[in-house]
């Protein structure tokens, strides 16, 4: 599995360079809503007030407590991260949590030792940006601020999310972390959403359209695709590694997706050490076709195809780049093309129902 993006003990200081075992994903569930314009913006002004109202701490103590926090509340502070409070817990790490209680995150903040070079504070995002790439102005600020964290570069992926002053990112690893929009603090948590009363897991909305802006980034003809052989029905987009044995197995059930409607995208995804080189030799045969009969070799009976001579293009590094805004945590990663990501066996009847062919 991925380590975390930082250690909590040098957060800043030591960015660790993931490695990700083939595994399938472990089952969660998230829902999200979009946040409140007006919710987040009173929140802004509590914190520039430098307290907490009584009304809003009691706000969230019992959004907290109806959705099973037990606990201690120690006290509720604003949040280093905009638009949020700090919930410090008893013997825990804190939560940091949106004003109207929907938006949590937990995990310790660390102070980025970088110089800020970029002092203004950019124009805020709102709830409709969430899930797309910060503007390139936003995102050369951030960078400017984070000249000490080595591993941050031009391709580093940053999202908004659906509060206005948080930003999403990750290491080209896929590594996901979470800053405030000046870069100043930062977090390797996620963000979570409280509905009715209880944790629902993960923003799933955010990350589908994360996810989906991340697809449209993709170069379609550095992917190898499996076309539907009937009337199409579902896309997905697979994260592949030809060493992977979960891929390989998934890989023997393509001509039966195919045959339901489903068209197959593959991104090639090495996490072996072995896997860039033999994926690369896979990736510069000739034509589309050649590619697939490449692949199918690899996947189906272990036998790599070398690159020619005459290729010296590397067509899997710049689509793995890309593909780094996906977090992959597991191998393969299977996403509908709408951006909502496949957490379960692919070998059980739930899979063809996420996919609407069952």
């Amino acid at each position: 599995m991925k380590q975390p993006v930082f250690k909590f003990a040098s957060l800043i200081s030591t960015i660790l360079l993931a490695t990700t075992a083939c595994a399938e994903p472990s089952v969660s569930n998230s829902v999200s809503k979009s946040a409140s314009q007006n919710t987040s913006q009173n929140a802004q002004n509590t914190s520039t007030a430098g307290d907490v109202s009584a009304t809003v701490d009691s706000q969230l103590r019992q959004v907290l407590t109806q959705a099973g926090i037990k606990t201690q509340i120690t006290s509720i502070t604003p949040s280093n991260l905009p638009n949020m409070y700090q919930v410090d817990l008893a013997g825990q790490l804190p939560l940091h949590i949106t004003a109207d209680g929907e938006y949590v995150i937990q995990g310790e903040l660390q102070k980025n030792p970088s110089k800020r070079v970029v002092t203004k504070t950019p124009a805020r995002s709102n709830s409709a940006q969430a899930g797309m790439p910060v503007s390139a102005t936003v995102k050369s600020a951030v960078l400017a601020n984070m000249g000490e964290l080595k591993n941050m570069s031009a391709k580093t992926p940053f999202f908004y999310t659906a509060v206005p002053g948080v930003l999403w990112g990750a290491t080209l690893e896929g590594v996901p972390f979470l800053l405030s929009d000046d870069a100043q603090y930062i977090t390797d948590g996620e963000i979570s959403v409280i509905e009715n009363g209880q944790f629902m897991g993960l923003d799933e909305e955010f990350e589908k359209r994360k996810n989906q802006s991340v697809f449209k980034t993709l170069d379609e003809k550095q992917l190898i695709t499996y076309p539907a052989t009937s009337a199409e029905r579902a896309v997905i987009y697979v994260a592949d590694d030809v060493n992977c044995p979960y891929c390989r197995r998934l890989h023997q059930q393509l001509p039966m997706l195919n045959a339901k409607g489903v068209t197959v995208k593959i991104i090639a995804y090495p996490i072996y050490e072995q896997s860039p080189a033999q994926m690369r030799g896979i990736w510069c045969q000739a034509d589309d076709s050649s590619r697939r009969k490449a692949f199918d070799k690899a996947m189906l009976a272990g036998e790599m195809t070398p690159a020619s001579a005459s290729c010296s293009a590397d067509h899997v590094t710049p689509n793995r780049e890309k593909a780094a805004g996906l977090a992959v945590m597991a191998t393969p990663a299977i996403y509908r093309d709408d951006g909502m990501l496949y957490q379960a066996s692919f070998e059980s009847p739930e899979f063809l129902e996420f996919l609407g062919v069952n």
